[in-house]
């Protein structure tokens, strides 16, 4: 996991170095964004018990390729998760019984991910101080912490990696210089099964809907 951060900086930091002589063309960004996760299973005896709040932070880097078009990544740590019930044995039909270690129940996940955002950003050209944007593309994330509503570790419930796509815009607001604040709506939809439960054959995604809050250098 170490490594695997270590590899994540490196990465963003030699992009940053190797654009340098094209300064105006590098933005950073410090993110804040509160957020709404939930657990969608795609299964009978598995179903969603509403949302859970959650908060993501850390930078973003966009690389403008064109005057208003921009490659966009990052390194953030993702604090989210959701609620499930599982089916229990008075749910069964009689003579029917759960596999063993199979879970029970209402079940909370409260999980912990590093996130790497992949994807294009669009701007509108600047009117009163202000732009419009847009941006899409893939949310792969690793996940370093999972526990329950007890908070026991569960990691070994919990897939190592996530992946899904996201999709959102906003507005930027200029404060002088190339300082700005910035201020958007993102869903993240996820493709991956996040679980990984004994006695169930089932696909849990994550999706979160986060209100994006950010200070660009």
């Amino acid at each position: 996991m170490k490594k695997f951060v270590l590899s994540a900086v490196f990465v963003v930091a030699s992009v940053a170095f190797i654009n340098a002589q094209e300064a105006n063309s590098i933005r950073l960004s410090f993110v804040a964004e509160p957020q709404l996760s939930w657990l969608k299973p795609d299964i009978d005896g598995v179903e969603s018990r509403g949302s859970k709040g959650g908060y993501n932070f850390g930078v973003v880097l966009d690389r403008f390729f064109a005057e208003n078009y921009a490659f966009s990544t990052g390194l953030t740590i993702n604090t989210t998760g959701g609620k499930l019930r599982y089916t229990t044995p008075d749910d069964l039909p009689e003579g029917e019984v759960l596999p063993d270690g199979a879970p029970q129940g209402d079940k909370e996940y409260k999980l912990r991910y590093i996130e790497i955002p992949l994807g294009l950003k669009l701007r509108s050209n600047d009117f009163r101080r202000s732009n419009f944007y847009g941006r899409f593309g893939l949310t792969p994330q690793i996940n370093i912490e999972a526990r329950d509503g007890e908070d026991n570790t569960i990691s070994d419930e919990v897939n190592l990696f996530d992946l899904g796509y996201h999709l959102g815009a906003g507005i930027e607001y200029s404060i002088g210089g190339t300082n700005a604040l910035m201020f958007g709506l993102v869903y993240h939809n996820g493709f991956s099964d996040i679980t990984d439960e004994p006695g169930y054959d089932d696909k849990t995604v994550l999706n979160r809907l986060v209100f994006e809050i950010g200070f660009i250098f």
